[in-house]
C-alpha cells in the first residue's frame, strides 16, 4: 500500500543501502503494526509502502540468504 508519511513516525536509514551518490538509501519506520518503507532521495514529499511486520521480516530473511 502507498501512504503519505505521517509526521510521528521515527525514520531510520538503512545500513546497507548506499549508492555511486551516496543517496540511494531505503528508509524505514517501524511501528508495532506496520513497517513503513520510503526512499531517501525525497522524503517529505513521496509516497511511501507500508508492509505487515511478518511480510518485512521474510523479505529481509529472503535478501540476506540472496
Amino acid at each position: 500500500m502507498i501512504r503519505k508519511s505521517p509526521p510521528e513516525l521515527t525514520w531510520f536509514k538503512s545500513s546497507y543501502s548506499s549508492g555511486p551518490d551516496g543517496e540511494s538509501c531505503v528508509e524505514i519506520a517501524p511501528t508495532p503494526t506496520t513497517i513503513h518503507v520510503r526512499d531517501s532521495k525525497n522524503p517529505t514529499h513521496a509516497p511511501h509502502l507500508t508492509f505487515p511486520p511478518s511480510t518485512w521480516t521474510a523479505f529481509v530473511t529472503y535478501a540476506a540468504e540472496a
